[in-house]
């Protein structure tokens, strides 16, 4: 948001700017445009520069000397200049606040645009124009989805929440030891060449789709898609386990899909505005690079907690002696979901030499 202190900015009806599109603006946000960023920031009793760095985080795009910015732009910047003032946000952790909100709402903005209202404001009659039938959906469906969005974030919140409360210390809050996955569809790059780019939309919007349902059904959470992949985490190796089998189970069901291969490591992950970063990331990554199709490959360190909490046995001699102990005994053998299989060490790209095990269902295992 670059301006000088003059105050002083066209007004929005001097802007050149379709009739329609300012009237949507108005209905959306709910006020008008009083305000360039200089007399915002002012009336807002906060600095040019605190204000700049506040909306460039949240994704605005500078805007000279326009009139552009309403009350709530005003509103805005107070509450979270107040949350610095008192303590109770650093600057720079209201930057991040602000960066983090305007990232994930912007993405949810563009999907509902392009996806959603796109399609519904088809003109119903011959001779409408869409236009005319934007500004009344629009009007209709603002307060519902509203309600909505609040709902689902103060959902998410609590569940974060709850996670973080749960930490051993300070230090696992942000540094926390979890499993993580990314799957990837084989040879994506090879099918943007034959698809349409309508139909390749489709197939990359299901895969997604079919992943995200997939991951929290079965108590993981999506951390970010990336068109022919996604990443996703767990607190525990046995639920990633469980996810990655269905992953694979799932897309080898669906004829319209590629084939599917995952990668999974389990250590210590830092967190940052629900992202995800550090080695094991890194080598869940290259782990998913060398899986075979329709496979799922886990490092040394996830074999091992698998092997810790009774989800897998060390090795299928070890599982058949127990299987004998148990019927000589007139028990049960153990009940193992997975099975592990170890593959050739093999160097890998920035992380040395890597042992990676080969993941699968046991027979005896519950689905």
């Amino acid at each position: 948001m670059t301006v000088d202190d003059s105050g002083s900015g066209p007004d929005a009806s001097d802007s050149g700017e379709d009739p329609l599109a300012l009237r949507l603006e108005q209905l959306i946000l709910g006020a008008e445009r009083r305000y360039t960023p200089f007399q915002a920031a002012r009336s807002a009793g906060v600095s040019m520069e605190l204000a700049s760095r506040f909306w460039r985080a949240m994704g605005f795009a500078d805007i000279g000397q326009a009139k552009a910015l309403t009350e709530a732009d005003v509103l805005a910047l107070r509450r979270l200049a107040g949350l610095v003032e008192a303590g109770l946000l650093s600057e720079a952790m209201a930057v991040q606040v602000a960066r983090s909100t305007g990232q994930t709402t912007a993405r949810l903005a563009e999907w509902q645009i392009d996806s959603f209202l796109e399609g519904l404001t088809e003109p119903p009659e011959p001779g409408m124009t869409r236009t005319e039938v934007t500004y009344p959906l629009v009007e209709l469906l603002l307060p519902e989805l509203e309600e909505f969005l609040v709902y689902v974030w103060r959902r998410q919140l609590a569940a974060a929440t709850g996670r973080v409360v749960q930490a051993a210390d300070d230090e696992e809050m942000v540094d926390r030891r979890l499993a993580v996955g990314f799957a990837d569809l084989v040879g994506f790059t090879r099918l943007t060449r034959r698809m349409e780019e309508e139909e390749l939309g489709e197939l990359v919007e299901a895969f997604e789709t079919t992943a995200a349902d997939l991951v929290a059904a079965r108590g993981g959470r999506l951390i970010k898609t990336l068109g022919d992949e996604v990443l996703f985490a767990a607190d525990d190796a046995g639920t990633a386990a469980e996810i990655g089998q269905r992953l694979i189970e799932t897309m080898a069901n669906d004829e319209t899909m590629p084939e599917l291969r995952v990668g999974m490591a389990f250590g210590t992950v830092t967190t940052r505005m629900g992202d995800v970063f550090g080695t094991t990331v890194n080598l869940a990554s290259r782990l998913t690079s060398i899986a075979p199709p329709d496979a799922v490959l886990v490092d040394s360190a996830f074999a091992e907690e698998l092997i810790r909490t009774g989800e897998a046995p060390a090795s299928e001699a070890e599982a058949a002696e127990q299987a004998a102990a148990a019927e000589k005994e007139g028990e049960e053998p153990p009940a193992y979901r997975f099975a592990l299989q170890p593959m050739y060490q093999r160097p890998v790209r920035g992380l040395g030499v890597v042992a990676p095990w080969l993941l699968g269902r046991r027979d005896d295992g519950s689905a």
